[in-house]
This record gives C-alpha cells, sequence and structure tokens, in this order.
C-alpha cells in the first residue's frame, strides 16, 4: 500500500522533487517510464540475495500498484465514460 506515513515520507521527498522535475521536463514515454520503474526495481533486488521470496515481493510490488492505479484513477474514468457513452450490454448465457 502506498499510504506510508507522513514522517517516513519525509526521506523521499528531495529525491522524488527530483524525479518529477525530470518527468515534467520533457516528454516522457512510455519505454521511458518503463526502463525507470525496471530500472528501481532491479537495484532493490539486488540490494539483498536474491531468492524467490524477493521477485515475489517485486510481483507483488507491480500488482498492488496496478490495482490501486486501476482504483483510484481508471475505475472512476471508466464509470465517467459509462455515463457519457452508455454501458456494454451483458447477456445472459
Amino acid at each position: 500500500m502506498p499510504y506510508i506515513k507522513q514522517a517516513d515520507r519525509e526521506s523521499f521527498r528531495l529525491v522524488l522533487k527530483e524525479f518529477n522535475e525530470v518527468l515534467l521536463r520533457k516528454e516522457v514515454s512510455v519505454g521511458d517510464l518503463n526502463y525507470l520503474i525496471t530500472s528501481e526495481l532491479a537495484l532493490w533486488l539486488e540490494s539483498a540475495p536474491i531468492s524467490y521470496a524477493r521477485y515475489n515481493d517485486v510481483v507483488g510490488v507491480l500488482t498492488c500498484a496496478l490495482l490501486e492505479m486501476y482504483r483510484r484513477r481508471i475505475s472512476s474514468y471508466e464509470d465517467k465514460k459509462v455515463f457519457e457513452n452508455g454501458d456494454i450490454p451483458f447477456y445472459a448465457d
């Protein structure tokens, strides 16, 4: 869950500020974003002995990030589009 304590967020503020400035300074492609995320995860993986559990942790982080993005951003967008354009009919088998 990305909702860490405010005090814990403080240690990330400077690096995130710089990171965000880079993201906003140029048009970042999907490939650029993938590179950035993959590089950070690879660095984290290599900071401890490699194991199945370590790989599983990374997959868990990515899965939860995906679900959180869908829950907080994409779902409400989809609901808006259903309202604007109508729902998809679902037919019983």
